[in-house]
């Protein structure tokens, strides 16, 4: 019956056996795992930092994306690599639905949690446009109303499969016609949105682009882009190539990255990440130096795969960590998993943030959760249509309704925050962005645990 209490597998049955066993990690072995959890953390940043961004930049400039689309494609799809593998290994290795546990189960968090940080941890106050947080935002409704409407008989078929991979083309091919796309919007709609056109020209002058060369004057991004498409001339190339790390200046290499930085906390943090920082040296080309420039999306294939290892690294220790604090698996799965797993979007977009490129870490922010619908639906076409073509896959569905009902309104309330908050991201926005977080989490964890409701859940064999 309805009633019943729900079993749910244990998150660490996912992962191999620890290096510990459950009392010498409660005698003091914790410590170890907490330290691999810090400098997960640190090996994320640096290979964001130092590899995966400079081949985005690189990326955007050869095709001409403005900032939001390359956001929303390309870094979304680097960021989100964790999420693809999981979904990959949820359909076809562990058999269940830790995809869509993983995936639904964090998306709050990336569009709550991780706009948050950027507000929070950003002293730059980042202006942003209204077409492109409108367009992602749609676009992420449509394909979450899409899957959840696929599970809600728990079954899956390959037209449902396959309807999400369609819903991503639709996204791409809008994402090539963005410029034609904004400039007739705002045409149409106008002059309710001419504020918005503002704001936009107001920020491309009063935040130059870094490294952008004082006689050539701002960029303004509807001025400079009127092809049809994402490709344009080369002398007029993409913000982004200029805006993080000053690209205008390839003649000049960059320096080596076993170079000692000067302040005295930089220095300590380069002696502890040391072992990394030559790890990734030796297996990731540096798309930065000349000699590797031509190798961008060898770096950026790269970077992906460094990403997604040590994110699977990093929420495996949480995990074991978690367990042994006691934490219960509903609180776990809703915090501390969710974050895990959304490290590399959190990293990528806190620092575009910082750098003044707002509109970059929105699209990434809510492109990443549009491709994580995407990353379930490849693992389930390919299962449905080539492996098991007999019948369809069966996924949990339990929970559905507040998790749709949870997901439309934190679309809705990030949407509303920004636009009451004049279309930009600063320290307000983060605090109103955390504090609905945790209402969120808050209900959510409440519900989980069968508080409110009627949903109650154990970990099976307990």
């Amino acid at each position: 019956s309805e009633n019943e209490t729900r079993c749910i597998l244990s998150s660490s049955s996912e992962f191999p056996e620890g290096f510990f066993t459950p009392q010498e990690r409660k005698d003091g072995g914790i410590v170890i795992y907490f330290i691999i959890i810090l400098y997960m953390f640190l090996a994320v940043s640096i290979v964001c930092d130092d590899y995966f961004l400079p081949s985005l930049e690189i990326i955007s400039e050869c095709l001409g994306l403005s900032q939001d689309v390359a956001g929303a494609t390309f870094m979304a799809a680097g960021s989100s690599a964790p999420e693809l593998v999981t979904a990959f290994l949820g359909a076809f290795v562990t058999k269940g639905d830790i995809g869509v546990s993983t995936i639904l189960g964090s998306a709050i968090y990336n569009l709550l949690g991780i706009s948050a940080a950027c507000g929070l941890f950003s002293s730059v106050v980042s202006r942003l446009s209204c077409w492109p947080l409108f367009r992602d935002c749609l676009a992420y409704t449509i394909s979450a109303a899409a899957v959840l409407a696929m599970i809600s008989d728990s079954r899956i078929y390959w037209y449902e499969s396959a309807s999400l991979l369609l819903i991503y083309g639709c996204y791409i091919l809008v994402l090539c016609f963005d410029i034609k796309i904004n400039q007739y919007l705002m045409k149409k709609f106008s002059p309710c949105c001419t504020c918005f056109t503002k704001a936009m020209e107001e920020s491309a002058e009063q935040q130059p682009l870094v490294g952008w060369r004082d006689e050539s004057g701002p960029l303004i991004r509807q001025q400079s882009r009127t092809d049809s498409g994402i490709f344009q001339d080369e002398l007029d190339y993409s913000q982004l190539s200029t805006s993080l790390h000053g690209l205008d200046e390839i003649s000049e290499d960059h320096p080596n990255v076993f170079t000692m930085p000067e302040a005295d906390m930089k220095r300590i943090l380069w002696v502890l990440s040391l072992p990394i920082i030559t790890l990734l040296y030796l297996t990731i080309p540096d798309c930065r130096r000349q000699f590797w420039r031509n190798w961008f999306m060898v770096t950026f294939l790269i970077s992906a795969a460094w990403i997604s290892a040590i994110t699977y690294v990093l929420v495996w220790m949480v995990t074991i960590a978690g367990e042994t604090l006691g934490i219960p698996e509903s609180v776990m799965g809703l915090t501390l998993l969710a974050a895990g797993t959304s490290v590399p979007d959190t990293v990528a977009s806190v620092l575009v943030a910082r750098k003044g490129n707002g509109d970059m870490a929105m699209s990434n922010i809510v492109g990443s959760n549009v491709f994580d619908m995407l990353c379930l639906g490849i693992p389930w076409f390919i299962k449905t249509a080539f492996i098991n073509t007999s019948g369809p896959i069966e996924v949990n569905s339990s929970g559905l309704t507040y998790t749709a009902i949870s997901l439309i309104c934190s679309v809705g309330f990030i949407f509303l925050a920004v636009h009451l908050n004049g279309w930009k991201i600063d320290k307000k926005l983060g605090t109103i962005c955390l504090v609905l977080y945790l209402v969120f989490t808050v209900l959510s964890i409440l519900y989980e645990l069968g508080i409110i409701g009627n949903n109650p859940t154990r970990v099976c064999g307990n």
